[in-house]
């Protein structure tokens, strides 16, 4: 029963805001109500995309499944993203909010959603330790060259096309190397699960259709009024509209991904469900950051980068470190309450009002590098760890 009320209303959220937005009536709409149902319809199809995915993975090739199912159930976080890079090329203050929203995904991925998981165990009562599937160590050296080149960007002050091809590269390698690599078979959990057990093959085909399209429809006519609502939300309410768009949109975005991952955990499948997050920072950390570029130069008709201002800089560089020090935890395949503990305190820390301030996340960054160093560096079976992620295998 739990199981139909959850789609029921995955389903119905977004008509909240499609029906009055397809009729004309959301242009009367404060930007609050504007931000909060078009928000609500990217969360409502988010759930139907992940249904749809899981639910797809049996019918199609590992090697289409890998590329094209990682790429749809992320589409939420991408449509909100590629709104603001193509509003950048036309006007210079949504560059901010690019990376805002980008900086704002990849941190709240690791910060929340990674460390979530060993909250969830722990207070089922089976241990302070999540352990990592060695197979992971191919998402950790790949997550690893990533942060590497993301440091590049903030000291150059541009995210520019060689950037896209750089970090789509390295995702290509990631799914080449992948397809190699022995994959493990994801049970199907909730509504997927419920789908499946009451539906034969022609009828669970239309299912994940429909769901794909109008989950897709719901994307397409919610993510610009759900951009644009936080924006004149945050300004009609005097909140900083770069917090709003670094925080609220991700979190609407990434909802749907950190609820699956904790029916895995509830079900005494954590190292899965880390490792599906692992693999979303991949993808998050080169394909969201390398479209940037992509989208600002098509909407500019040029092949300009796109300049960076000294807060996004800042961010980047926050990001990246935090991301060096996610993956120092990692590398030993273990993942305790106190790394989780620490992950998730210094990512609110800097989220604190009087923390806002010019320069202030340098600190931040110094320190999550210092830690890295530490965690990363401090043994020589540390160093031996961390090497081996630079081998880029499994």
């Amino acid at each position: 029963m739990a199981n139909l009320i959850w789609m029921v209303l995955a389903i119905l959220t977004p008509l909240a805001w499609l029906v009055p937005h397809l009729s004309g009536q959301s242009e009367s709409m404060p930007p609050l109500a504007v931000a909060t149902l078009s928000g609500l319809a990217i969360v409502g199809a988010a759930f139907m995309l992940s249904w749809a995915t899981e639910l797809a993975e049996e019918y199609v090739p590992a090697s289409f499944a890998l590329i094209v199912l990682a790429l749809i159930s992320v589409l939420p976080e991408y449509a909100v993203d590629m709104h603001f890079a193509w509003m950048a090329g036309k006007d210079p203050v949504y560059r901010e909010y690019a990376v805002a929203n980008m900086t704002g995904a990849n941190r709240i991925l690791i910060g929340v959603g990674w460390s979530m998981l060993v909250f969830v165990q722990y207070f089922q009562g089976r241990g302070k330790v999540l352990e990592v599937l060695p197979t992971q160590r191919l998402e950790l050296g790949f997550l690893l060259a990533a942060t590497m080149y993301s440091l590049i960007l903030p000291i150059k002050g541009t995210i520019s096309l060689i950037d896209t091809v750089v970090l789509f590269v390295l995702f290509g390698l990631y799914v080449w190397r992948s397809l190699k690599v022995e994959q493990h078979e994801h049970p199907l959990l909730g509504p997927a699960k419920w789908i499946a057990d009451r539906t034969a093959s022609p009828a669970r085909i239309a299912i994940i259709a429909v769901f794909l399209v109008y989950a897709c429809a719901a994307i397409w006519f919610s993510a610009e009024p759900f951009a644009e609502g936080l924006i004149e939300v945050g300004k009609h309410w005097d909140v900083d509209e770069f917090v709003l768009i670094q925080l609220v949109a991700p979190l609407a975005s990434e909802s749907p991904e950190f609820i699956v991952a904790i029916l895995f955990v509830l079900r005494h499948r954590g190292s899965m469900a880390l490792g599906a997050l692992v693999s979303s920072k991949v993808n998050q950390w080169t394909l969201l950051v390398g479209a940037i570029p992509l989208f600002y130069c098509a909407s500019r008709g040029d092949f300009s980068p796109m300049e960076l201002e000294a807060r996004p800089k800042e961010e980047l560089l926050l990001t990246s470190a935090q991301s060096l020090f996610a993956v120092a935890v990692l590398a030993d395949l273990k993942f305790t309450l106190l790394e989780a503990t620490a992950l998730f305190v210094l990512f609110v820390i800097p989220w604190l009002p009087w923390l806002q301030q010019p320069g202030m996340h340098y600190a931040f960054s110094g320190l999550y590098f210092i830690l890295a160093l530490f965690i990363g560096l401090g043994s020589e079976m540390r160093r031996r760890q961390f090497a081996r992620l630079l081998k880029l295998r499994g």
